[in-house]
C-alpha cells in the first residue's frame, strides 16, 4: 500500500527538537512510502495585500502580482490535496502554535479553494483525510486549559473540511521520558 504523507514541521529547533522527533516516530509507525516534507522554518511569508486581493479576484482577472503572491499558496494547497495523511509536528510556543505554522494556515485557508461561504455558513472544501498532530510542550500539559494550540488546530482544520484529527502530545522538560510515554499512543495509530 502506498501512503502519501505531507509532513509539516514548525519547530524553530532542529537538533534536540522534541516535536520533530515525535513526528519522526509517527512517520516510522505509519510506514510512509512517499513523504513530502514541508519545513515551515525555512520561510513562510505572511499574506499581503496582493495575496488578499488576488484570493478574492477570479483567476482570469488577477494581475501578475496577484498570481505571484498566490503561487506559494497554490503549491501548499496542492500538497494538502495530494496527501492521504497530513502530519503536523509542532511545539507549543507561549501556549499556542509557532508563527510559522500560523502563516502556513493563512496560506492554505483560501475562500473558494479550501473553504466557501454558503447560506448555511462556511463549508470546508478539502476532502476529509487523516490528520495527525504531533504536539510537544515543555511545561503546558497538552489538552489542558492552557493549551490553546490543540483546540485552534482542530477548529481551523475542521473549518477547511479536515475532521479526522488525532493529537499525540508530549509534555515535559525531560525529552526522553516524554517521548517514551508517547510511544504507546503512537502504537495505537491507525495505519
Amino acid at each position: 500500500m502506498t501512503r502519501n504523507i505531507l509532513h509539516v514541521t514548525a519547530s524553530s529547533r532542529h537538533d534536540g527538537s522534541v516535536s520533530r522527533e515525535l513526528g519522526r516516530r509517527v512517520l516510522a509507525r505509519l510506514g510512509a512510502t512517499d513523504v513530502t516534507q514541508r519545513d515551515l522554518t525555512t520561510g513562510m511569508p505572511p499574506v499581503t495585500d496582493s495575496w488578499i486581493t488576488g484570493a478574492y479576484t477570479p483567476p482570469q482577472d488577477r494581475t501578475v502580482a496577484q498570481n505571484e503572491a498566490l503561487a506559494l499558496s497554490d503549491s501548499l494547497i496542492d500538497e494538502l490535496k495530494a496527501a492521504e495523511t497530513i502530519l503536523i509536528s509542532s511545539p507549543l510556543y507561549n501556549f499556542s502554535i509557532p508563527s510559522a505554522l500560523k502563516a502556513w494556515i493563512d496560506q492554505i485557508a483560501r475562500v473558494g479553494v479550501t473553504f466557501e461561504y454558503t447560506d448555511a455558513g462556511p463549508r470546508g472544501l478539502l476532502s476529509d483525510k487523516q490528520v495527525i498532530i504531533a504536539l510537544a510542550s515543555g511545561g503546558v500539559p497538552i489538552g489542558s486549559d492552557m493549551d490553546f494550540a490543540s483546540p485552534y488546530l482542530r477548529f481551523v482544520l475542521g473549518f477547511l473540511g479536515l475532521h479526522d484529527v488525532q493529537i499525540i502530545g508530549v509534555t515535559g522538560m525531560d525529552a526522553e521520558t516524554a517521548l517514551s510515554a508517547a510511544n504507546a499512543e503512537i502504537a495505537t495509530l491507525a495505519i
